[in-house]
């Protein structure tokens, strides 16, 4: 997502800008005297792939044939706590 920032916005900002943009992939417009003047954005290579190449990736991770039977356990071993004033 590209926005518009002014500097001053932006200096006042600028660790919230940079978090944005690192972990969200945002961009950012920044403006003087509503005038462009530079663009913050991800360092090129820093950001995950694309969806395809997720789901991909997902794809070829074995899979837990156990795992749906430990939940199971778990869930029969839990209990609710007992009320401290009964």
């Amino acid at each position: 997502m590209k926005m518009e920032i002014s500097s001053t916005k932006a200096a006042r900002q600028f660790g919230d800008c940079l978090a944005r943009v690192k972990y969200r992939g945002d961009s950012y417009v920044i403006t003087r005297n509503n005038e462009r003047v530079a663009e913050l954005t991800p360092a090129s290579g820093s950001l995950g792939g694309d969806w395809a190449e997720i789901c991909d990736v997902l794809a070829s991770l074995p899979s837990d044939g156990g795992f749906a039977d430990d939940l199971e356990k778990v869930n029969l071993l839990d209990t609710a706590p007992k009320n401290p004033w009964a």
